[in-house]
């Protein structure tokens, strides 16, 4: 019985774990946020996280924010006849049935004024405000400096 009552407990966190990187708030489904590990002096770096919306409703996701960064702002970087462009967004839409995809070389967090480095192994909260679901908090996880999002954190 006291086997049972193990391999139960191993059972369940493992399934807390799978699903430690994945959010639900109301209609969205937000996916692997990560970050890209920095080097030691960068004050700036990058998030990145999906967002799916499985509702009937638009979103916009009108704010984030990080205890680890003095500002966390949405920013688009883009190739533009040959030069890297980055600007700040107010708002980034989701519509029904779409995944808003923040990646490496285009919508993405910018975190500025880093309190210390991005450092591999690493997780930090990030908090997301949407204009019609609210607010939630998740774990950023911090990944290689060239990582693309594919690692599985405990999946």
């Amino acid at each position: 019985m006291k086997t049972l009552a193990v391999l139960l407990l191993a059972c369940t966190f493992g399934a807390g774990a799978a699903s430690a990187h994945e959010y639900a708030l109301k209609s969205l489904k937000i996916d692997h946020p990560f970050a890209r590990a920095t080097p030691p002096g960068a004050k700036t770096g990058g998030v990145f996280v999906t967002v799916e919306n499985t509702g009937s409703q638009s979103d916009r996701l009108i704010s984030v924010s990080s205890p680890v960064a003095g500002v966390a702002d949405l920013h688009e970087m883009r190739i533009d006849a040959g030069v890297m462009r980055m600007r700040g967004v107010a708002a980034l839409e989701v519509r029904p049935g779409e995944t808003l995809e923040l990646k490496p070389g285009g919508y993405h967090v910018m975190l500025s004024e880093l309190r210390q480095p991005l450092k591999v192994g690493d997780k930090f909260p990030l908090t997301l405000k949407f204009e019609n679901a609210g607010t939630v908090e998740v774990s950023v996880w911090v990944e290689e400096m060239g990582a693309g999002g594919s690692a599985a954190h405990g999946r």
